[in-house]
C-alpha cells in the first residue's frame, strides 16, 4: 500500500520556497499552485523567446484581481489560471509557435484551438472545475468584450471575470515581450493599446485597474524590455 511520507517532530519545514510570484504561502493551495507553476513553465519552455511570459500573466493577474478588491480566493485562483492559460499550446506544432514572420490564416486558425485544448487538458482534474472554474477561465481567455473573440464569442460579462483580467495581463506580456510574430512594442506602446482597445478587447473596469496599477506592475516583470528591481 502507499504511504505518506511524515516529517520528523524535531524538524522544521524549512523556508518557504522562493517564487517570482511572491503569492501567499498556504498549505491548502500550494501543491495546486506550484503544479500550475511547472506547467507553465513547461510551456513557456519550448520557446526560449517567451520564457517568463506565463509567470508574468499570473503574476499581473494575482495584482489586478487585488487590485478589483477581490477575496484571495478568488486571486489565487486567478493567479493560476494565469500559469496554466497557455498550456493548450502543448497541442500547437512547433512550426507555428516558433515561426519567424507573421503566421499565415490557416496557422491562426490552428494557433486559436490552444484555449479548447487547454480546457480538455484541465477539465478532468478536478480542482480546475471548482470554485472560480479555472478550466473556464483557459478556455475564454481570448475572448473579447465586444463579443469578437473566440472560441464561442462571449461579450461583457459574461466572459469569466477571471479571463477578462488574464486577458490584459496576457496582452500586456505579450507586447512587452519578443514574439516571432509581431514586432516588439515597448512598455509606453503597450501600456496606449491597451487603452486603445478598451471596450472592445478588454474590459474597461480591468483597464482602469490596470492603468492604475501600472506603476506598481512594471518592475515586477522579467521581460527584457522591462526595468528590473
Amino acid at each position: 500500500m502507499p504511504t505518506t511520507a511524515t516529517m520528523p517532530a524535531n524538524t522544521s519545514p524549512g523556508p518557504t520556497p522562493s517564487c517570482l510570484c511572491h503569492t501567499p504561502w498556504c498549505a491548502a493551495n500550494v501543491t495546486l499552485h506550484q503544479f500550475a507553476e511547472s506547467l507553465g513553465a513547461a510551456i513557456d519552455a519550448k520557446d526560449d523567446l517567451t520564457r517568463t511570459h506565463s509567470q508574468e500573466v499570473a503574476i499581473m493577474a494575482h495584482h489586478l484581481a487585488e487590485g478589483l478588491g477581490l477575496g484571495e480566493e478568488r486571486c489565487e485562483a486567478f493567479h493560476i489560471a494565469g500559469h496554466l492559460h497557455d498550456i493548450g499550446k502543448i497541442g500547437i506544432p512547433d512550426r507555428i509557435l516558433k515561426k519567424d514572420g507573421p503566421l499565415t490564416p490557416a496557422e491562426w486558425e490552428q494557433m486559436r484551438q490552444h484555449p479548447a485544448i487547454g480546457y480538455a487538458i484541465l477539465k478532468p482534474v478536478q480542482a480546475m472545475t471548482q470554485g472560480e472554474g479555472i478550466a473556464d477561465l483557459v478556455l475564454a481567455h481570448h475572448e473579447r468584450f465586444d463579443g469578437s473573440g473566440y472560441p464561442h464569442g462571449l461579450a461583457g460579462e459574461k466572459i469569466p471575470l477571471g479571463a477578462r483580467i488574464i486577458a490584459v495581463a496576457d496582452a500586456v506580456s505579450a507586447m512587452i515581450g519578443h514574439r516571432r510574430y509581431r514586432r516588439e512594442d515597448p512598455w509606453e506602446e503597450a501600456v496606449a493599446e491597451i487603452i486603445r482597445c478598451s471596450g472592445s478587447h478588454f474590459d474597461p473596469q480591468v483597464v482602469r485597474v490596470f492603468l492604475a496599477m501600472a506603476g506598481k506592475l512594471r518592475p515586477l516583470l522579467r521581460s527584457p524590455k522591462v526595468m528590473l528591481v
